[in-house]
């Protein structure tokens, strides 16, 4: 059982961790040779890469915690108002009873939390918690019914939003997400939250062989639809997942779209008919709208 710890001193050195720490150097920790903002897409922040085992992410908000303590991912504090420790659901109490007695829980009055913060941290709940080994890309879509691929996507309430709707449409033990890799981060903070924390329970790695690892999803037994207003691209509406078969839906950055590349390792090219005067979906919206379609009932 953990030990709950009072935090009184903003400076105390045993929250450390959460004084100001920026996504990128919490998961470049332990990992000082790899420069955050280094050109190399595998260093930059906010990019998914690989090789940050050691490092750690930052969990925000008693839903995203619920999320965390049920998830793979193992805490190393968690840092709280006594208010909000006290209101916790009696399930996440006891989940965070349950965690062993190395992993301290710090409580601290909200007007500390913002000083060692920086800023008012109001749902009143942090954890920090390592990010673990890197998933193998084709285990976890050896697992999956449906997966999603994200290539290049850049904007974390995008990335944050399809996990949530990958979640909610496919099955939590149903669906994966294979990032490109300079996708960015499915731990960063802001991606956690807005996925409703159910980026910690959707299995994801990063395929490092872009695009050329795509092919394999074909022998794994899946069919790929690759979004695209292109020409050459399908109404969505009249697709269907082969029968007995699953489904990998392909979703490229806003903008731009997919590469030519990705474009070329797909099975099927297919597009969202939209209102004349209208150019375009946002790519959360368009990938949920494409899962629905892929999924079928839950």
């Amino acid at each position: 059982m953990p030990t709950i710890e009072p935090i009184s001193d903003a400076a105390d050195p045993r929250v450390d961790v959460y004084r100001a720490q920026k996504d990128a150097w919490l998961r470049a920790a332990h990992h000082p040779e790899v420069a955050p903002d280094a050109d190399d897409p595998a260093g930059a922040p906010n990019r998914t890469g690989t090789g940050y085992a050691g490092g750690l992410f930052m969990a925000e908000g008693e839903l995203v915690l619920d999320h965390l303590l049920a998830s793979r991912y193992r805490p190393e504090s968690v840092l709280i108002t006594p208010r909000r420790l006290e209101a916790l659901a009696p399930a996440t109490r006891a989940a965070l009873d349950a965690l062993p007695g190395s992993v301290p829980i710090y409580t601290a009055e909200r007007e500390v939390m913002a000083e060692i913060c920086g800023f008012d941290i109001h749902r009143g709940v942090l954890a920090a918690a390592r990010r673990g080994e890197d998933r193998d890309p084709y285990e976890v879509a050896a697992g999956a019914r449906t997966l999603v691929v994200l290539e290049d996507l850049t904007n974390h309430d995008n990335v944050g939003s399809i996990f949530r709707s990958a979640a909610a449409l496919a099955g939590l033990d149903r669906v994966g997400v294979l990032l490109s890799p300079r996708c960015c981060d499915p731990l960063y903070r802001k991606a956690v939250r807005v996925s409703m924390g159910l980026a910690l329970r959707v299995p994801f790695a990063t395929l490092a062989d872009w695009p050329g690892g795509l092919a394999r999803l074909a022998e794994l037994g899946f069919e790929t639809w690759a979004l695209t207003l292109g020409a050459g691209s399908e109404d969505i509406t009249h697709a269907r997942a082969p029968e007995g078969g699953r489904v990998a839906v392909l979703v490229g950055t806003e903008g731009p779209g997919l590469t030519p590349a990705a474009l070329a390792a797909a099975d099927r090219r297919v597009r969202i008919p939209i209102a004349a005067g209208v150019d375009s979906l946002n790519a959360g919206v368009a990938a949920a709208i494409a899962l629905h379609r892929a999924c079928g009932p839950i």
